[in-house]
């Protein structure tokens, strides 16, 4: 095997774990920024104000040709997208992160996949037969994603020590209001966890009637800047939380638009039209055990004991249902190419097939197909 053979077997997995990395840096700077004043509202508009700069130009030049013409319907279906993901999303996910921890709010969002499981069963695109060992282990996989999420929203336990935070002293006065805020903190992320998931079922049909990803996005980001913006308005008022100098606070807005939305576009786009979406799955719980490490060294985090079982039974559960979901993408592919070879596995042969970007933030979830008509 060749120099090049091995660089093309081992780049999807470091560009995996490279991107694993930038949303565990995410994480972080976001808390140290919430911490310092800045406002989630103000965040959400600059992070993404940069991200649609930084897309638009690829839009603009990759789609000029094969851009959908925009209807009355398209539009309002992009409005709720904007709503969902840069406003709701965003806003509930910084005020359950600034309430919580960011290893938390990190390990709480494994359970993303299996929302949207739920949700699509609910809406009728998942196909759930109990006799196919598949379907079992999607169901088991769900049931016990939620279970390590009840453990971990339920049960403390003590505070782990490891060999860089030994010893620390945690203030009692922070310990106490942290508790005080943990739980209003946590049902807000799970709230974001329901609107991401809504997003990407609505972000599915949309697609559907306007094929074109990258412009989808950037219009996204630029209606979600907007609403966003009407919402910062009248929550802060003043010009004293727009107002940010060459510090942490325009660090954060400019790598999360940078690093967690343009570069990871083209790498998951990448990776994903190479391996599959179950491969991207696959390394979610790296993000959060990169992030446990970095706040309990940066940010001094308590780590708890029960928070830690929980978020193993989640990627136990994770795990299942990824397994569950590569078994219908493995039998869905044989049944679409007539038991060819699926085309998958192969590199990108076009432009057009490089940017296959679905979503505004990065998120690591299972593919969840439409239903098949009778």
């Amino acid at each position: 095997m060749g120099v090049g053979e091995v660089w093309r077997s081992v780049r999807p997995y470091l560009a995996m774990v490279f991107l694993q990395f930038g949303y565990a840096g995410m994480y972080v700077v976001s808390v140290v920024s919430l911490k310092q004043g800045m406002s989630h509202y103000v965040l959400v508009v600059y992070r993404n104000a940069i991200a649609a700069a930084v897309i638009g130009p690829f839009a603009l030049w990759f789609e000029r040709k094969g851009r959908p013409k925009m209807t009355l319907p398209i539009f309002l279906k992009i409005m709720a997208l904007a709503l969902l993901e840069p406003v709701l999303d965003q806003n509930f996910y910084y005020m359950g992160t600034k309430n919580t921890s960011a290893s938390f709010s990190s390990a709480l969002y494994n359970i993303l996949p299996a929302v949207t499981f739920v949700n699509a069963i609910i809406l009728r695109m998942e196909i759930i037969d109990i006799k196919k060992r598949r379907s079992q282990a999607k169901i088991f996989g769900t049931a016990v994603t939620v279970m390590g999420a009840l453990i971990m929203i339920l049960y403390k336990g003590p505070i782990m020590e490891f060999v860089w935070n030994r010893g620390r002293h945690h203030p009692a006065d922070a310990a106490a209001q942290s508790d005080a805020h943990w739980l209003a903190g946590t049902f807000m992320l799970l709230f974001s966890c329901f609107c991401w998931s809504a997003f990407f079922i609505l972000q599915s049909h949309t697609l559907k009637a306007y094929p074109a990803e990258l412009s989808l996005s950037t219009l996204i980001c630029v209606l979600g800047a907007g609403q966003g913006g009407a919402v910062a308005l009248f929550m802060e008022r003043g010009v004293k939380p727009w107002s940010i100098g060459f510090d942490m606070r325009l660090f954060t807005a400019i790598y999360s638009g940078i690093m967690c939305t343009g570069m990871a576009y083209y790498l998951q786009a990448v990776v994903m039209k190479e391996r599959g979406p179950v491969f991207v799955t696959a390394f979610s719980p790296l993000c959060m055990i990169i992030v446990a490490f970095m706040g309990s060294t940066i940010l001094a985090e308590e780590i708890a004991l029960g928070r830690v079982i929980g978020a193993v039974v989640i990627v136990i559960g994770l795990y299942s249902l990824i397994w569950g979901k590569s078994a219908d993408h493995l039998i869905q592919s044989t049944d679409n190419s007539g038991g060819k070879k699926h085309g998958a596995l192969e590199l990108p042969k076009s432009v057009d097939d490089a940017m296959a970007a679905n979503s505004v933030d990065f998120v690591a979830i299972v593919d969840i197909p439409p239903a098949k008509k009778p």
